[in-house]
C-alpha cells in the first residue's frame, strides 16, 4: 500500500498548488482595493471576493485520482504506465498485474517524492504584483488631484484674512453670513440655486448676487474681478452686489475694518458655460440624388435635432433653380416638417417627404436644401444647420447638329474644358489605362485630343484666327490641281485637306501665292506697313501688345503638339506640353491684370509759366519719422521676479509690492481661465503674498519659482547677430546642459 499513498501525497501537494495560485489573486484584488480606496474593509471584502471568483475558476477540491495517474503516468516513464495499478485492491489483480504493481510500486518510491505538481504560481505572482501597482498608481493619482485640483483651493464659504499684521487687542471682524443667488436664464429651465461656495459655474448670462453679513464695524467692501473693482452696496445691515455673468473668471473680496486694517479672501473661481448651438443631423439620406422624369421623384428626409437646453424649432430652406446660363432663376422656400413640432425639448425626431412633382420642378431643374434649426436662447437663438444636400431631375433634352443643304456646320462643342482640366483628365486617363480595354482608351485618348482642338480654337479667336475649315470651293484655284510641281514632281492630293504645320499658313486659310507684281517683278514692300493698324491681316487684328501676342502663339503651338500625342494615342507624351501651355496661359493672365495698377494716377496739371523755369524753391524732401513703443508680454510678472529677488535677500515689503503683485496677477488671471492647470498655482501664490502670515521667504522663493516656469522667453528683436556655432561648440554645450 505504500505506492497507493505515494499517489495520494501528491494529489494533496497539486491541491495546495492551486490554492496557492488562488491566494495570490486574492491579495492582489486585496492590494489593488485597499489601495484605490484606503479602506481595510474594502481591501478585506476584495480578498473575500477574489479568493471566491479563483476557486470557482480552478476548483482543486474537483482533482481526481484519473488525473493523477494520468499525469504520473505522462511524466514519469519508471511507471510504465501502470501506476494506476497501485489504486486497484490486490484481490482483483491477477498474478502478472501483481508482478508488475510490485515493480512500478519498487519504481516510484523514489521518483514521485522528487515530481513537481504542474502549477502556475509565477503567473499568480505577476498578477498580483501588477494589481498592487495599480492600486499605487490610483492612490498616486488621487493624491496629485487632491493637492492640484482644477480650481484654487476651493472652499465651502467665504474666508477673510488680514494683509498687514494686526494687534491681539484689537476686534477683528468676521463674515457672519453668506448668500449667493444665481439666477440662471429663464429659458435654460434651471431653478434658483442659493448655495454659500464662492466658486461658480453657470450658464452664460446667469444673474449672481452676493450677500454679505458681518460681525463689526466693516466699511468699503469691494470685488476684485480680475483687475476691476465693484463696490458692494450696503444694504440691511449688509453688502449686496448683482453682477451678470458673460466670461470665465477669477474673483475676490476686501474690506476695511474700523481701524484701518484690510483684509483680503482667496481667489474664487465663476465658470461661464456657452449654451451651445443645435445640433442636426440627417440619417440614410445621399448628398447627391438622381432622378429620371418618368420615376417617382421623392426623397425621405429624416432628422435629428438635439440641443443642450431646448429646441425652438426647425424646418427646410430649399432653393429651385431652373433655366441654364445668364437666364437661370432660383426660387427658395421655407418647408416644415411632418407633424407639430413640440418646442422646449432637447430631442426631436423629425420626417419630411420631400417631393420634387409638388415643388413644380421640371427636367434640368436642381433643388438644393439644408435643414435649420434654432435653439431658445434670448435674446438670440443660436441658429445651425446641416450640409447642403443636393437632387437633379435629369434634362430630357439635347442639342443635335446636322448638315443641311444651305446651312453652315457648327464644329464647336457645347462647353470648352480649360488646360488645367484637360490636365487633370490626362493624368486620370494615363492611371486608369493598365485596367481600360483597348478601345476605350484609344476612344478617351481621340476626345481628349478634340477638346484640346477646341481649346486651342477658342484662344485662336483672340489672334483674329476665324476658322480652321478649308476655304470654299469657289476659291480653291484650280489651275494649280491641274499641273504638277517644279521639276517633275506630281502634286500631293492631300494637300489641301491637311495641316501644314511646318509652313507659314499652317490653317489652310489663306490661298498661297508668291509675292510678284503683274510685270512679274517681285512685289515692292510698303513703306507705311509698319505704321498702318491693318484689320484684314489676322495677326494685326487684336488687342493684345506684341509680347502677349507672340506667348499666345507659343501656347497654340504647343497645344498643336499636345493635340498630335493625344491622337496618337500617347498621353504620357501630351501631358509635358499641356503643362507647358498652362504656364503660359497663366503668365498671358497675370500680365493682363497689370493693367489695373496703372489706371486711375492722374498727374497734376503743370502751370506753363512755370515749366522750364528750373524754380525748386518750394519743393521740400519727404521725410517721415515713426517710433513703435515695444510692449514687452508679461511685464508685471517679469518685474514681480526681481522684485520677489530683493524680498528674499531681506527687503521690506512695501504697498507698491502689492500693487506691482496685483497687476502680475492680472496678467495670469487671464492666462488661468485657458490654462488653468498651469497658471493657478502660480495665481493664488501671487494673491496670498497679499497677507501678512505669508510672507516668508519660502514663499517668496516659491512663487518666484513658479513664475519663472510659465513666463515665456523675451521676444527677440529683429537685427543680426554674429554667432560661431560649429559640431564641437554644439557638442560641449549639449554636455554643459546634460551636467547641469
Amino acid at each position: 500500500m505504500m505506492g497507493d499513498k505515494r499517489l495520494n501525497d501528491f494529489k494533496r501537494r497539486w491541491q495546495q498548488m492551486q490554492y496557492t495560485e488562488c491566494a495570490l489573486y486574492a491579495v492582489g484584488v486585496a492590494g489593488l482595493f485597499y489601495l484605490a480606496s484606503q479602506s481595510f474593509y474594502l481591501g478585506f471584502l476584495g480578498f473575500v471576493v477574489g479568493m471566491a471568483v479563483a476557486l470557482l475558476l480552478f476548483k482543486p477540491w474537483k482533482l481526481s485520482a484519473e488525473q493523477t495517474v494520468a499525469y504520473v503516468d505522462a511524466h514519469v516513464p519508471e511507471a510504465g504506465y501502470s501506476s494506476g495499478l497501485l489504486m486497484l485492491p490486490q484481490s482483483e489483480l491477477s498474478n502478472l498485474s501483481k508482478l508488475q504493481r510490485y515493480r512500478v510500486e519498487t519504481q516510484l518510491d523514489a521518483v514521485l517524492t522528487k515530481l513537481k505538481p504542474p502549477h502556475q504560481l509565477p503567473m499568480a505572482a505577476m498578477a498580483m504584483f501588477g494589481l498592487i501597482m495599480i492600486g499605487l498608481a490610483i492612490q498616486f493619482m488621487l493624491k496629485e488631484f487632491q493637492q492640484n485640483p482644477k480650481t484654487p483651493s476651493t472652499p465651502q464659504n467665504i474666508q477673510f484674512a488680514p494683509l498687514d499684521s494686526v494687534e491681539t487687542n484689537t476686534a477683528i471682524p468676521k463674515l457672519s453670513s453668506t448668500k449667493i443667488i444665481i439666477n440662471q436664464p429663464d429659458y435654460t429651465g434651471i431653478a434658483i440655486i442659493s448655495t454659500e461656495n464662492p466658486n461658480i459655474s453657470a450658464v452664460t448670462g446667469t444673474v449672481i448676487s452676493w450677500q454679505l453679513e458681518f460681525d463689526g464695524e466693516v466699511s468699503n467692501v469691494q470685488m476684485d474681478r480680475m483687475g476691476e473693482l465693484f463696490s458692494l452696496t450696503k444694504r440691511n445691515g449688509g453688502f449686496i452686489l448683482s453682477q451678470t455673468l458673460e466670461a470665465s473668471g477669477f474673483y475676490s473680496f476686501s474690506f476695511e475694518g474700523a481701524n484701518g486694517n484690510k483684509f483680503v479672501t482667496d481667489l474664487y473661481s465663476m465658470e461661464a458655460i456657452e449654451d451651445q448651438a443645435p445640433l442636426v443631423e440627417i440619417d440614410g439620406l445621399d448628398q447627391y440624388s438622381y432622378f429620371e422624369y418618368n420615376e417617382v421623384k421623392q426623397l425621405p428626409l429624416n432628422t435629428k435635432v438635439s440641443d443642450d437646453f431646448g429646441i425652438n424649432g426647425a424646418y427646410i430652406v430649399a432653393t429651385v433653380s431652373k433655366g441654364s446660363g445668364e437666364s437661370v432663376k432660383f426660387r427658395e422656400e421655407t418647408i416644415r416638417f411632418d407633424g407639430t413640432l413640440s418646442k422646449g425639448k432637447k430631442q426631436l425626431q423629425l420626417k419630411k417627404l420631400l417631393d420634387l412633382d409638388k415643388l413644380k420642378m421640371d427636367p434640368g431643374d436642381e433643388l438644393y436644401f439644408y435643414v435649420e434649426a434654432l435653439d431658445n436662447k434670448i435674446p438670440s437663438p443660436n441658429i445651425s444647420r446641416s450640409e447642403t444636400y443636393f437632387a437633379v431631375i435629369r434634362d430630357t433634352i439635347t442639342d443635335d447638329f446636322a448638315v443641311e443643304s444651305t446651312l453652315g456646320v457648327d464644329q464647336m462643342p457645347d462647353y470648352f474644358r480649360s488646360q488645367r482640366q484637360l490636365i487633370i483628365d490626362t493624368e486620370k486617363l494615363i492611371k486608369d489605362k493598365p485596367n481600360l480595354p483597348e478601345k476605350d482608351f484609344k476612344f478617351k485618348s481621340n476626345e481628349l485630343g478634340f477638346d484640346q482642338k477646341s481649346l486651342r480654337l477658342k484662344y485662336g479667336q483672340f489672334m483674329g484666327d476665324e476658322t480652321e475649315l478649308q476655304a470654299a470651293p469657289g476659291q480653291v484655284s484650280s489651275v494649280e490641281s491641274e499641273h504638277e510641281g517644279e521639276e517633275g514632281e506630281e502634286k500631293d492630293l492631300l494637300d489641301a485637306y491637311s495641316h501644314k504645320h511646318d509652313s507659314d499658313n499652317e490653317h489652310n486659310l489663306v490661298e498661297e501665292h508668291e509675292g510678284h507684281n503683274e510685270e512679274g517683278g517681285e512685289e515692292e514692300e510698303d513703306p507705311l506697313h509698319d505704321y498702318l493698324h491693318n484689320h484684314d491681316d489676322p495677326e494685326e487684328s487684336t488687342l493684345f501688345e506684341k509680347s502677349l501676342k507672340a506667348k499666345l502663339r507659343d501656347a497654340l503651338s504647343i497645344m498643336w503638339d499636345a493635340e498630335l500625342y493625344l491622337r496618337l494615342y500617347q498621353p504620357e507624351k501630351s501631358l509635358p506640353y499641356q503643362y507647358k501651355a498652362l504656364k503660359i496661359i497663366q503668365e498671358i493672365k497675370n500680365s493682363a491684370r497689370i493693367y489695373v495698377h496703372r489706371i486711375g494716377f492722374d498727374p497734376p496739371p503743370i502751370k506753363e509759366e512755370k515749366r522750364l523755369t528750373g524754380n525748386i524753391e518750394t519743393i521740400t524732401n519727404f521725410d517721415k519719422k515713426q517710433e513703435f513703443d515695444h510692449q514687452m508680454s508679461f511685464a508685471s510678472s517679469r518685474k514681480t521676479v526681481s522684485r520677489l529677488e530683493q524680498l528674499i535677500q531681506g527687503s521690506n515689503f512695501t504697498e507698491m509690492d502689492r500693487v506691482l503683485f496685483q497687476d502680475a496677477g492680472n496678467e495670469l488671471a487671464k492666462k488661468a481661465v485657458e490654462e488653468p492647470l498651469k497658471y493657478l498655482k502660480v495665481l493664488q501664490g501671487l494673491r496670498d503674498l497679499d497677507k501678512s502670515v505669508n510672507r516668508t521667504r519660502e514663499n517668496y522663493t516659491q512663487v518666484q519659482k513658479g513664475l519663472l516656469s510659465v513666463l515665456p522667453q523675451v521676444e527677440n528683436n529683429p537685427g543680426k547677430m554674429e554667432q560661431y556655432d560649429d559640431e564641437i561648440n554644439r557638442l560641449f554645450i549639449n554636455e554643459l546642459g546634460k551636467n547641469d
